[in-house]
């Protein structure tokens, strides 16, 4: 049975932990899908060190790349604001999509249509099998937030997402949004 407070288009915030090796510390997830056949999401807030060229040479565009997650990591997925030019891609929610058709959105960048405030590109994403996330939930691995900033959130998300959303949590999560990404090193 899926849980009713998890629902696409919902943000996954890691709770904070001592532990620096967490895979997903300090991780804000955008879930892509969530049914009783698992979820998907994207990590939205850990850039890498790769641009879109990097990786697709015949795109001329410098566009960060972001960790989407541990699974599938060899392959680039994507999501945007703009179903209108990008056919074939998937609603997530709140006017934010998922994939479509890559070589026109190739030819789309290269052509400066889409620019980098409509499109957000990821190597792997986070999965669970059914009722894994769920489990999850109730070991208080995350906390489950409305995305409030609806397809804005593409620019928004950068890499001190985590510590602004222990900000807007408050009380006892104030603390941790000065941490480390390794307390181990403080």
């Amino acid at each position: 049975m899926i849980s009713e407070k998890i629902k696409k288009g919902f943000l996954l915030i890691s709770e904070p932990t001592l532990k620096g090796e967490f895979p997903f510390n300090k991780s804000v997830i955008l879930l892509a899908e969530h049914n009783h056949q698992g979820s998907v999401g994207f990590i939205i807030n850990k850039p890498l060190r790769y641009t879109l060229n990097d990786l697709v040479p015949d795109i001329f565009a410098s566009f960060k790349i972001y960790n989407g997650g541990p699974v599938e990591q060899d392959n680039l997925y994507f999501i945007h604001n703009i179903p209108e030019i990008i056919m074939g891609s998937i609603e997530i929610s709140n006017g934010i999509y998922w994939g479509g058709d890559f070589e026109e959105t190739k030819k789309l960048i290269n052509n400066g249509v889409i620019k980098k405030e409509n499109v957000r590109f990821f190597l792997g994403y986070t999965g669970w099998h059914p009722q894994q996330l769920e489990n999850e939930m109730e070991s208080n691995s995350w906390i489950v937030s409305e995305n409030f900033q609806k397809n804005k959130i593409i620019n928004k998300a950068t890499s001190n997402y985590w510590e602004k959303k222990m900000v807007e949590l408050g009380g006892d999560y104030l603390i941790w949004s000065n941490t480390p990404e390794d307390p181990s090193l403080n």
